[in-house]
Parts: structure tokens; C-alpha cells; sequence
């Protein structure tokens, strides 16, 4: 293998600045950092910076809209009417609208008929293929269900709607059932089913069937509730989402698409940044004496910008946006929940440690790196909670994908009934001309 390498590296090589001069806007990424417009959208909507008339982009504080609604509202009725809210999410961003009472309470039921999988699914398709890696398990569980329906390959609005429920709902079984193996056959634990309980949110269910006693209190669910709902969707841009109505746009399966999009999500630069925030996080607290003292706090993420600590990548997890520049709503909203929480269980130091990192990590990464704005994103707390929960950090992402397929949905139906045209970029061929020689010749 070595030698394939050398012959690889001899024959290959595209030099950065090539794409500067000739004008590639590699990650399709504008030159001021703002992303391409490759398409319309009536789904989401995530804010960041204004633009003035002569394209100076402008900072301004985060928003993040579901069809036309600012979550900052959806995270308010939460609390302020105990209520759990990504039911209603889910609705908002399949349909368009929020859901009267009674549509809500017929969407559960719905939702709580797809929850437990088809007959034989998790001793076929689960328990006979172990997976160490959760993800690459609810993707190759969502594949497998195309293998259950009847109707795999309509995409008529009536079959798309179906199929998106009918994953929305089962994927949380999936994965739990998939951890549940994983830790039998590499963990060398034991594992422990429960079946779906009727009437329970999303949340609900992933801790009732988690859980091996099934016990969880109202505000642990709560704010796992929160979580899926902050990260419901988050723009037909991100790559995932951009991932899905890539596939979605070449006329394939439902199946494909969100396996395909869950495969994107697993990317460490995507969906697994959370898990890295609380790696970093035991570094911070192993590195730093005295954990209430901002100089030496600053001190160690600068170090760590510099690739003297951490894991040598030079990045602060948790910190900066491809969007967001002053502030990340996602972050601000789980921040301001999940402090009580973190007192209650013991987690002062480590929540009280993540707010230094927001509040110190913009000024050492100016102070480094010039006066690029950067804020705080949503990994830097959802980790932390997820480990309040007492959640695995094998199901970090998986959880993300939980949360996310309603979106990865919402934007497959929206390509699939109105763009109407494949997704095809370009790119510009750079390699060397060569005469062809005979094998005899070679």
C-alpha cells in the first residue's frame, strides 16, 4: 500500500492558490465566506450577517427561522407552557404551519404507530449486523427499510409523506436498539429492550427505551426535547441537508437519500463536533489549575489555537460558524437551560468552564488569528448536556441525526416536487496531457 500512496502522491496534486486564481469557490464558499446561492427554499432560514449595497458583509447577533418562526419563540412556549415542542416542529416543517391541538394530538398518534419497527427488522437487519459505530448503522438500518415498503420507489407528495414519517418516527428505535447491540458484542455488556410507550414525545421515548430501569424525570426530557428541536434543520446549505437534495434531485429512493445524508452527518466536521467539545473540555480541565481563573483559561485556548494543546488541530471546538458570526441562538438558548440542570447533577465546573470558552474563545482567536469574527455554536453545550442525561458519547451524532431527519425530509419533499432539476456543478480539469503507450510501451 505504501507504494500505491507514492504513486498516488507522484501523479496527484492540486495546488490551492490554483483554485484562487481561477476563481473556484472551493466548499462552494464565496471570497468573503458566505455560502453560494444553489437554491430556493421555504423550509428554514439561518441568519447570521447582513450584506450592504456594495457586498460588505455585516455581523449581526444569529437567527434561526422554522418556515418563517424564530426558534428563540418555539423555546419560549416550551417552558413557559411545559409543553414538549419538536412534535410540533416536525409538523411546522413538513407542512408549513404550526398545528392546532387537535391536529397535534392526531400527529402523535401517527408518529407513536411508526415507533416500534417492522416484524423481524431488529433481529434481521440489527442484531445479526453489529455495528461498533452508530451511525454507520442508521444508515445502513434506513437502506433497510426500503427493503419493507411496498411502495420504495413513488414519489408522489402522498408516498414522500409517508416515508418521512414513517423514518421520523422509527429512526429513535433504530438507534437505541443499535447502541443496545453494540454494547453485547463490543462492549461486553449487557443489553436490554423496552417497547415504545404510546403517548410519549420523541424524547420521551429515547429515554423510556435508553434508560434500563425506563425512569427519567419530566426535566430531563424537557431539555433533550429542546435539543431536537434546536437542531430540527438548519438551512437546505448545510451539508447534509445539501446532501440529501443532491440525491434527492437524481430521482432516488426516499431511503437513499437520508441514508445518504446520515453518512454526511457523521463527518466529524458535521455532526460529530460536540463529541470533540467534551474531549477538549477534559483537556481544558487537565491543563488549567485553577478552572475560575480567565487568564489562565485564556492562556491554554491559546495554546491550543497554537497546537500546543489539545488534540493538535489548532481548532476551539465549539467555537466559530460558516454563518453565525455574533452569536448562535442554538447556543445562547441551551445555555441559559441547561445551567440548572448542570448545578443539580454536579456539573458546575465542567458548564461554568464551556461559558468561559464563549466568552474568552472570540478574543483569543482575534487576538491570533486577526479580527475575524467568531462566536460560540451549539456543539459547545449540546455535548455537555447529552452527558448530563447520562447518554453515551457513541449516540452524540446519532442524536443529531434524530433530530435532524425532519428537516432532511422537509428539504428531499421541497426538491423533489419543485426543483425538478438534477443537481451538476462543475469542475475545471487540471491534469497534464499524455500520449497513451502500449503496455509493451510502459
Amino acid at each position: 500500500m505504501k507504494y500505491l500512496c507514492r504513486e498516488y502522491l507522484e501523479n496527484n496534486y492540486i495546488d490551492p492558490e490554483t483554485s484562487e486564481r481561477l476563481g473556484v469557490k472551493r466548499g462552494l464558499r464565496n471570497p468573503d465566506g458566505t455560502g453560494v446561492l444553489a437554491g430556493l427554499t421555504n423550509v428554514c432560514d439561518v441568519v447570521g450577517y447582513d450584506k450592504t449595497e456594495d457586498g460588505t458583509v455585516v455581523p449581526i447577533p444569529g437567527k434561526l427561522i422554522y418556515r418563517g418562526i424564530n426558534v428563540e419563540q418555539l423555546a419560549e412556549e416550551a417552558y413557559q407552557k411545559d409543553r414538549f415542542v419538536f412534535e410540533g416542529v416536525i409538523w411546522l416543517l413538513l407542512f408549513g404551519t404550526l398545528p392546532t391541538s387537535a391536529e397535534l394530538k392526531e400527529f402523535g398518534q401517527i408518529l407513536d404507530s411508526h415507533r416500534a419497527l417492522p416484524d423481524g427488522f431488529a433481529e434481521d437487519m440489527i442484531m445479526k449486523a453489529p455495528s461498533p459505530n452508530i451511525m454507520n448503522k442508521l444508515a445502513r438500518g434506513v437502506l433497510a427499510m426500503y427493503s419493507y415498503d411496498e411502495n420504495p420507489e413513488d414519489l408522489s407528495l402522498e408516498n414522500l409523506l409517508e416515508q418521512s414519517i414513517s423514518l421520523i418516527a422509527g429512526l429513535p428505535t433504530i438507534m437505541v436498539n443499535a447502541w443496545q447491540i453494540k454494547r453485547r458484542i463490543y462492549d461486553h455488556q449487557s443489553m436490554f429492550f423496552h417497547m415504545p410507550i404510546p403517548g410519549q414525545s420523541t424524547a420521551e421515548h429515547i429515554l423510556a427505551t435508553y434508560r434500563a430501569d425506563q425512569k427519567f424525570t419530566h426535566e430531563e426530557a424537557k431539555l433533550l426535547d429542546l435539543c431536537l428541536m434546536l437542531h430540527a434543520d438548519h438551512g437546505g446549505g448545510n451539508n447534509s441537508a445539501f446532501t440529501c437534495r443532491v440525491l434527492s434531485s437524481s430521482g432516488t429512493d426516499t431511503y437513499s437519500a437520508i441514508a445518504a445524508a446520515i453518512g454526511s452527518l457523521k463527518g466529524p466536521k458535521h455532526g460529530g463536533a460536540n463529541l470533540k467539545v467534551m474531549e477538549q473540555l477534559e483537556h481544558i480541565r487537565a491543563g488549567v489549575e485553577n478552572h475560575t481563573d480567565e487568564d489562565e483559561v485564556r492562556e491554554f485556548l491559546r495554546k491550543i489555537i497554537r497546537r500546543q494543546e489539545g488534540d493538535g488541530s489548532g481548532l476551539i471546538y465549539g467555537m466559530g460558524h460558516a454563518v453565525y458570526t455574533l452569536s448562535d441562538p442554538r447556543a445562547i438558548i441551551l445555555r441559559q437551560h441547561a445551567k440548572d440542570l448542570a448545578f443539580e447533577k454536579g456539573f458546575e465546573d465542567e458548564f461554568n468552564l464551556l461559558c468561559l470558552v464563549e466568552k474568552l474563545g472570540p478574543q483569543v482567536f482575534a487576538e491570533e488569528k486577526g479580527n475575524k469574527t467568531v462566536c460560540a455554536n451549539v456543539d459547545l453545550y449540546s455535548g455537555l448536556i447529552y452527558k448530563m442525561l447520562g447518554i453515551e458519547p457513541d449516540l452524540y451524532t446519532p442524536l443529531f441525526a434524530i433530530s435532524r431527519i425532519p428537516g432532511w425530509c422537509a428539504h428531499r419533499i421541497e426538491e423533489v416536487m419543485f426543483a425538478n432539476r438534477i443537481i451538476r456543478p462543475a469542475y475545471k480539469y487540471l491534469g497534464v496531457r499524455q500520449k497513451y503507450k502500449t503496455l509493451e510501451e510502459r
